[in-house]
Parts: C-alpha cells; structure tokens; sequence
C-alpha cells in the first residue's frame, strides 16, 4: 500500500484546500456542534491506546499512542490522527471498528499512516465520522470478483451478510505487513485490515474506560443536524 499512499498523498493539499472552501460555507449557514475539549465549540479529542491482543507480546512497540482530533464542519468531518510510540518508517492501516479489540465486528477501511525514522505518524482524513456514521446491508447482493487472487491473503467473500444498521463508533490501526510484527517480537498473523487483505495485527485502538465497548468516541460527535 506504501506506493499507493504516496501517489494519494500528492493530492491532500488541493482536496484540503476545496475541502476549507466547503466547510467554511458549511459553518456559516449550519454552524457544527461536538462534546468540545479545547472551548472552541468545534472539536473533539481522545487517545489510542496500545492493543489489548498486544499483552502477551510486551516487545511489540510497548509504548504505542495516538491522539485523534475530530472537527465538525456540517456535511463532514475532519478527523486528525497522530500516533508515536511505533516501529519506524512502518505503513499501517486506520479503520472505522465496531469494537475496539477482536472480534471486532464490522469495519471500515480509512487509509494508511506511515511512520517517519522516529516512529511517528500523521495522517488526516474527510468523512462522517460521528454519532451518525453505520454501516447497513439491507439485503444479500454478490460481492466484486476478488482482484488479488493471491493464495497468501484473506480471500473476499462471494455475497455479503445481509444486516439492520449497525454503528461503529471506534477506531483500529493494524500492522500493514505482518512480517513488520514478527520483526517486533509478535505473531505473524494475517488479518484482513488492508486494501490487500493480508495485514497484520492491531497495535491501537479506541477502546478505554472512557470509550466502552459500545460507546465509542466516534458516539460523542455531533452536528446541529443530529
């Protein structure tokens, strides 16, 4: 995915900037509210902590965090993720979870953060990430033919599961390359949570005693339209 995130990332100053024109416009017509932290009646911010699937691993980036910063601007949200604490220039891989340790639930791939040479990490990105994002499958349709066809990788399911609205509210940042984890001392398990389908584990998540299971932080964002 490193190739791929590279090329995107030329992009994020002209999306950033047409983004500002819109959220602007946004916020004079729709003025956004969240659960504030920094009394600007705008943001919000929480931490992720390191995996709970990481405590029999305690050489696998032990001292693993990040901090999330989510601004409502009306029609979006922009979510701010920094993480430290990580292998260096490591790819990783952010999703939108249900739960914030396994099983897991559904999911939402978001995109990749890499790490520079001192394991720190930046990424930022423009959804709905609020007390309204879901995921919903009224009912059972067949999936896209698998473009990978690669027998190392989690294969892709032919139909989906048919499902009532589910939100999630957390979320998960995975080892893009298992081998980056067995390199830290940790299993080499392949999951899905890449583009590829063959990542690795989960190093951060959303989970805390502030953020249950089912009151993610993503449940503590809201608009004036909520």
């Amino acid at each position: 995915m490193k190739a791929r995130t590279t090329i995107l990332n030329r992009f994020i100053p002209v999306r950033t900037a047409a983004l500002a024109v819109m959220a602007a416009a946004a916020l004079l017509s729709t003025p956004a509210h969240a659960f504030d932290s920094d009394n600007d009646g705008d943001d919000f911010k929480f931490d992720l902590i390191r995996s709970a699937g990481l405590k029999p691993f305690p050489t696998v980036a032990p001292n693993a965090h990040g901090r999330v910063k989510i601004e409502s601007v009306g029609p979006v949200e922009i979510m701010k993720v920094k993480v430290w604490g990580l292998p260096p220039n490591t790819d990783f891989d952010l999703f939108v979870i249900q739960v914030p340790n396994a099983p897991f639930g559904l999911a939402w791939y978001q995109g990749d953060i890499e790490t520079n040479k001192d394991g720190v990490g930046y990424g930022e990105f423009i959804g709905r990430f609020n007390i309204e994002t879901f995921i919903v499958a009224p009912g059972v349709a067949p999936a896209p033919a698998d473009p990978f066809h690669d027998p190392n990788r989690i294969p892709d399911a032919t139909q989906n599961p048919a499902t009532n609205p589910v939100q999630i509210y957390h979320l998960g940042l995975w080892f893009n390359n298992p081998q980056d984890v067995v390199k830290a001392g940790g299993p080499g398990t392949i999951t899905p949570f890449n583009g590829e389908h063959d990542a690795g584990v989960q190093v951060l998540n959303s989970g805390s005693a502030q953020f249950p299971d089912t009151a993610g932080p993503l449940k503590h964002v809201t608009t004036s339209g909520n």
